[in-house]
């Protein structure tokens, strides 16, 4: 029990899902990036390197993040607590898009990525209509994120060996896939 709000840890966490909201990032979150991005728990599995000055989380959100075609961050009463993204391949590839997404590990473990994920899913096929496909690869022993798509009505399609390189060294990742034609998620 939490003695300030006096509610249970699981009736916070179902309070907290109900106040998560996605938007576009924007410069003033650099110091809320900073908590995820500083964090080695948290950057494990990610293909970016641990970030070590706030120059480089101002560079990212100026140069990267904004220009994105589809960046949002994941949001508790307005404050940026990870983020969100869906990345548009194209030419023939054009039907699919790649979907990534980082949480402050103090959130971990509290269905906030899950509920998210199904935020995109519902709104992204319809954002960009050409989409037919939407997946992720994840490391095969980061099986936090691989939970997190299952959740979210994603289909583990099989393991992808020696696929990309992370950290210096070249990984397997489980691929996942949620189809455009398929019924949505709540």
């Amino acid at each position: 029990m939490d003695e300030k709000s006096g509610k249970s840890e699981g009736e916070e966490g179902i309070q907290e899902l109900s106040q998560i909201t996605l938007r576009p990032i924007e410069l003033s979150d650099a110091d809320d990036l900073m908590v995820w991005a500083t964090d080695e728990k948290v950057t494990r599995f990610c293909l970016w390197e641990t970030y070590t000055s706030k120059e480089q989380a101002l560079d990212y959100i100026k140069n990267v993040a904004i220009p994105h075609p589809w960046l949002r961050v994941i949001c508790i009463e307005n404050h940026a607590i990870g983020a969100i993204s869906v990345t548009p391949f194209s030419g023939f590839d054009r039907c699919r898009g790649e979907l990534g997404y980082v949480l402050a590990h103090k959130y971990w473990g509290k269905g906030i990525v899950t509920r998210a994920v199904k935020m995109v899913v519902n709104t992204i096929f319809n954002e960009w209509p050409h989409l037919e496909r939407l997946q992720a690869v994840v490391n095969v022993e980061n099986k936090g994120s691989q939970r997190v798509l299952e959740k979210a009505g994603f289909e583990k399609e099989g393991v992808l060996k020696k696929y990309v390189v992370l950290k210096g060294k070249t990984v397997d990742v489980v691929m996942f896939s949620f189809l455009g034609n398929y019924p949505r998620v709540d």
